[in-house]
């Protein structure tokens, strides 16, 4: 549960910058032309570039990878309330990006390690869903601090608030964060043994930390299922990175005063976090993901289908509510499908380092879509979300049949090797070796639709 408050932190010291812009930060930084939109873009280059560091926390010890990037991120958050012009805050957003790169995928990474296949969708949805809890809060957050009479800029307060507590959250992550389950210090010794046979079961060994197999990392560059979970992450991400930086000027623009567009980006937010949850825990209950994340694709498109074609005011508002459950809720079953289909810890690693260096560049793209001379109903950009948005449906539909031909090949190829591990049971039922390893590839590994 550590990891869900840091999450949230995280979420708010990226994407505050959308509420410090309507705060005065515009006029304050001289912010002309595109240089908003670069902003939100430099984060994401860095976020790219920097991606491998997820691997850091399958080589290092967990906890110290997690404490140490918490730290430097919460420092680089609270310093954008000290910049003084446009060039000092890009540096900022370029190390912002760069430190959080190694904690959100690695985190779930992280996951993987605890949990079993059909356990660790639910928890994708807990974390992930992080995201618009804490969209939630910053709306109702940075009404309370923008609507004050203080003697530090309003924007500026606003970076301060939210980014000291991240500093604060550091050594919690130190002590808190395990290094792998029967390790953890949340748990009894009982407990501990429990968690180890889970993992036995899991992978057929304990000890899942300390590096990585470089020819498993290639298999995975060359498996075409890693390659379209990335580019359905890829579609899903134009909006998801572009929605929480541009959703308090998308309601100004609906003639809503930027005070008022504040507290309005709450309620969207938090139905995107209920519905995280609730489709996280459907996939996992029913081990068809694919079938949830056509859903909830669809939703988001729909959402951004309204926004873009109808003027009303009450009716694009709600179609916000549309957009955002879609997009947030679609986010966390494309990382645990991810991890759902890949047969050994270092390719769920490198599975979620391709989809992060691919599908990270759907936020350079989302967050050029929303351009000063597009206002006020951003037609382009709210169209290409819907058009990205209907995509992820076809490409999930497409990967749920590839993977429905795969376990046919499965079945054929290991008919054999499960009768008679059957045979070998019955005349000794004390062993079972087929409950070893089950999870890696192997004659009981199958790929969740």
């Amino acid at each position: 549960m550590t990891s869900l408050p840091i999450h949230m932190l995280a979420f708010l010291d990226r994407s505050n910058i959308g509420n410090a812009e309507i705060a005065g930060m515009e006029k304050a930084l001289n912010l002309v032309g595109d240089r908003y939109e670069w902003l939100l873009t430099i984060f994401y280059i860095s976020y790219i570039v920097f991606e491998f560091s997820l691997l850091f926390w399958k080589i290092l010890p967990p906890h110290l990878v997690c404490a140490t990037v918490v730290f430097l991120w919460g420092l680089v958050a609270t310093l954008q309330s000290a910049v003084q012009n446009w060039q000092g805050i890009m540096a900022l957003r370029f190390f912002l990006g760069a430190f959080e790169a190694a904690y959100g995928p690695g985190v779930i990474y992280l996951f993987s390690f605890f949990y079993l296949r059909h356990e660790v969708g639910f928890r994708c949805g807990i974390f992930a869903s992080a995201a618009p809890l804490a969209s939630t809060f910053a709306g109702a957050l940075a009404y309370g601090i923008t609507n004050g009479d203080s003697k530090l800029a309003n924007w500026r307060l606003l970076f301060l608030v939210e980014g000291l507590p991240t500093i604060l959250m550091a050594p919690v992550a130190y002590f808190f964060v395990p290094d792998s389950p029967d390790k953890a210090k949340f748990l009894n010794r009982q407990e501990q043994e429990f968690a180890r046979a889970r993992a036995i079961r899991q992978t057929g060994k304990s000890d899942r930390v300390g590096g990585i197999d470089a020819k498993q990392l290639a298999q995975t560059l060359l498996d075409v299922k890693a390659w379209c979970n990335a580019l359905l992450y890829f579609s899903a991400n134009v909006s998801y990175a572009s929605l929480p930086v541009y959703l308090p000027l998308i309601l100004t623009q609906m003639g809503y005063s930027s005070i008022d567009a504040q507290g309005l980006s709450a309620p969207p937010y938090f139905v995107a976090f209920l519905s995280a949850l609730i489709t996280t825990f459907i996939a996992d209950r029913t081990q068809q993901r694919g079938l949830v994340l056509m859903i909830t694709s669809l939703v988001g498109a729909v959402g951004y289908l309204v926004l873009a074609t109808v003027e009303t005011v009450g009716v694009r508002y709600f179609a916000i509510f549309l957009a955002a459950a879609g997009v947030f809720s679609t986010i966390p079953n494309i990382l645990a499908w991810t991890l759902n289909n890949q047969g050994s810890d270092t390719r769920r690693g490198a599975g979620l380092v391709l989809i992060n260096v691919v599908g990270q560049c759907g936020p350079v793209l989302g967050t050029r879509l929303y351009p000063n001379a597009e206002r006020p109903r951003y037609v382009k950009g709210m169209s290409i979300c819907a058009a990205f948005m209907f995509s992820a449906t076809i490409m999930s539909l497409a990967l749920r049949i590839l993977l429905i031909w795969e376990n046919k090949r499965l079945e054929e190829k290991y008919a054999g090797a499960i009768n008679a591990v059957k045979v070998e049971q019955e005349a000794t039922p004390n062993q079972n070796e087929m409950d070893v390893g089950v999870e890696d590839y192997g004659p009981k590994f199958r790929y969740v639709l």
